[in-house]
């Protein structure tokens, strides 16, 4: 019995770090807006991912990490890929999100019906062991 409180106190422990990882992205994007750092502001929310892209640390109903840029107009698709640039570029925050049960990031603008898709591990750079 004590195992099985464990594991669900875990659980719950892990899905705090999505959530707070979440929401400091909005306020480090927010910030970053507000600051003239963005060009746009980036907010973030967990979504159900693509199933294709998942992997062992996957989450069941939230693999997905959705970032909308609200720009108040439709972006290009090198737009789209830009702002997906800035997280796929950083190894150590694609690592985190893998971790943390993230399989796919997603971004879409906030007008328009572009969006991309990305396979965290792709980008993980752990030379295959997990894949």
């Amino acid at each position: 019995m004590w195992h099985k409180i464990m594991v669900i106190s875990e659980w719950f422990g892990e899905m705090g770090e999505r959530y707070k990882l979440v929401k400091d992205f909005n306020r480090a994007g927010k910030n970053a807006y507000i600051a003239g750092f963005a060009p746009t502001l980036l907010e973030a929310k967990i979504t159900s991912g693509e199933t294709s892209n998942r992997h062992a640390f996957s989450k069941w109903m939230g693999g997905g990490f959705r970032i909308k840029a609200l720009s108040g107009k439709a972006l290009s698709n090198s737009e789209l890929i830009e702002v997906g640039r800035v997280v796929l570029d950083n190894d150590a925050l694609v690592r985190k999100l893998i971790s943390l049960g993230w399989d796919t990031l997603e971004v879409h603008d906030n007008t328009g019906f572009n969006g991309c898709k990305w396979k965290l591990m792709d980008f993980s750079n752990l030379g295959g062991i997990l894949k």
